[in-house]
């Protein structure tokens, strides 16, 4: 039930105490952005508490991050190198797709993370659809080339977490859980080990705390429900529905395995996305393991079928695997959010708040995007928290309503003829947003001005690397000529330029984290004998 927003002031009641309940990335990000923001030289300064259940494991499979992932970590006080030896990690660009539009030999298209140069999207576009020179990703930027070669974003002198192009990484997402705890319990996060049996309720019908198997009753002034799909809290105890997606996204089931690989193997620089006729397969490449996994919609493909396309996907793309499909591990899902992700003195992070298919691996951002929202307008007491939790609602319903619609994107425009492809292509199942930008796309290119949000998640840059890859015809010349056309021909003749440059003084992935590890054993080695 809705909080009423006229009911007279209440007393005074501070926010002092943060209860994390539920573990794994939201829950220990969670933890740290937090904890790494207190003012601790105040009298009375927040806490942090953070239960996780010895029962219930963790998802684990997400291992694709955005670029805000590297402000995150400096924030929270963490060492570039010394996350990429504990995660396993190494750097992803940008996402390749492969088979998505017609599924024939050649058919593939990279998204990016570095935008096209600072000019008008027209002037850009009319650039490379008169040169018709290659994909529109190759024109428009140099972070194509350097995905094609397999080459890192940096080198090793750069200043932590800076780096020649955009980047945001590929990493183990159970070790990533690992460092966050040792970090958070750095910071001073209390962490409590026990299974939460209860959810305590005060008059009014917020939370007032949870009961715990061991410890007892844990009490507090600000809830994170971080338990996952269980949403026990937000779902639970606070009852918000949950909007189904699946009338867009109808993709509800994953196969996932971990794939070992040779020690000089090349390290991919971005997440491929190689379509099949049911779904598609992601393929994320580590230093010691490549993470591949089937998504696939249940309506149109069985388990077994999905096992049978994800090994015969392994055995050609890692020769000489010996993976089992035995060892697949089978995901269920519904793509979707709750109504409301903020309700009375509850914020659902994570798969709390919601899941949609992995596709661009929004899942992360999205706890980033939240906690910064939460940080930057801290409730300092609770009768201004009604407030905020409805500025909070109704920002990322329109952020979730966006990511629905850019992944669809990718679907709407394919020219495969399974029954998959053609249902994501039927009027009713395209958001009728998306549906008027589309018709509008037609007659320019995507620009700010469809995508007005202060700070979106796919901005323009990313529908113009998806439409023209998936082959959507550039528009016309424009009545009215594009302001700075002559400046973009030029600016894009740069591109080409700083690719050739970049592209002879950048190390391979491979070669930059083999060297990370080399440079780093004798003192990891030293640390273990002391």
């Amino acid at each position: 039930m809705h909080e009423d927003r006229t009911a007279p002031p209440q007393p005074s009641r501070p926010v002092r105490r943060v209860v994390i309940v539920g573990g794994g990335t939201a829950g220990w990000l969670a933890a740290c952005v937090i904890a790494a923001r207190i003012d601790k030289a105040l009298a009375d300064p927040l806490t942090v508490t953070i239960i996780e259940s010895p029962d219930i494991p963790t998802i684990g499979v997400g291992e694709g991050t955005w670029p805000t992932m590297r402000r995150t970590l400096e924030r929270i006080g963490i060492a570039e190198s010394d996350f990429l030896l504990a995660c396993d990690a190494s750097f992803k660009q940008g996402s390749r797709f492969i088979g998505w539009r017609t599924g024939a030999a050649g058919d593939s298209y990279l998204h990016p993370f570095t935008p096209p140069p600072e000019a008008d999207p027209q002037a850009v576009v009319q650039d490379w659809a008169a040169r018709a020179d290659g994909p529109f990703a190759d024109h428009a930027t140099t972070q194509a080339r350097i995905c094609r070669d397999h080459l890192a974003p940096r080198q090793r002198a750069m200043p932590d977490y800076s780096g020649a192009l955009n980047y945001g990484y590929h990493l183990d997402a159970g070790k990533l859980a690992a460092l966050l705890t040792r970090r958070a319990q750095a910071l001073g996060v209390r962490h409590l080990r026990d299974h939460v049996l209860a959810v305590e309720r005060t008059p009014d019908g917020d939370i007032a705390g949870v009961v715990l198997r061991d410890a007892g009753a844990v009490s507090g002034d600000l809830f994170i429900d971080c338990t996952g799909h269980a949403a026990m809290l937000i779902g639970g105890a606070l009852d918000v529905p949950f909007v189904d997606r699946r009338d867009i996204l109808p993709n509800d089931r994953a196969l996932a395995a971990q794939v070992p690989v040779a020690a000089d193997s090349m390290i991919a620089s971005q997440t491929d996305a190689t379509a099949h006729r049911a779904g598609w397969i992601w393929d994320i490449g580590l230093p010691t393991r490549r993470g591949i996994g089937c998504v696939y919609a249940s309506a149109f493909m069985d388990d077994d079928e999905a096992a049978e396309v994800l090994a015969a996907y392994i055995a050609q793309a890692v020769p000489g695997s010996t993976i089992s499909p035995a060892a697949f591990r089978r995901l269920a899902f519904r793509s979707g959010h709750r109504a409301r992700f903020w309700e009375r003195n509850c914020l659902a992070l994570g798969l709390s708040a919601g899941f949609l298919e992995p596709l661009e691996a929004s899942a992360i951002v999205l706890i980033e995007l939240s906690l910064d929202a939460l940080l930057d307008d801290f409730p300092p007491d609770r009768e201004t928290m009604a407030i905020q939790a409805d500025r909070f609602n109704a920002l990322f319903r329109e952020r979730w309503d966006r990511i629905v619609e850019f992944l669809k994107l990718h679907y709407v425009l394919s020219e495969r003829s399974e029954p998959y492809w053609l249902a994501h292509r039927t009027a009713d199942s395209v958001p009728p947003r998306l549906a008027a930008m589309m018709r509008l796309w037609r007659h320019r290119a995507p620009s700010r001005r469809d995508l007005p949000l202060a700070e979106e998640l796919f901005p323009a840059a990313s529908y113009q690397y998806v439409l023209y890859g998936m082959g959507f015809p550039p528009p016309p010349p424009p009545l009215v000529r594009p302001e700075g056309q002559g400046a973009a021909g030029r600016l894009l003749r740069q591109v080409a330029e700083r690719g050739r440059g970049l592209a002879a003084s950048l190390p391979t992935n491979r070669a930059y984290l083999d060297a990370l590890r080399a440079a780093t054993a004798p003192a990891s080695l030293e640390t273990q004998l002391t």
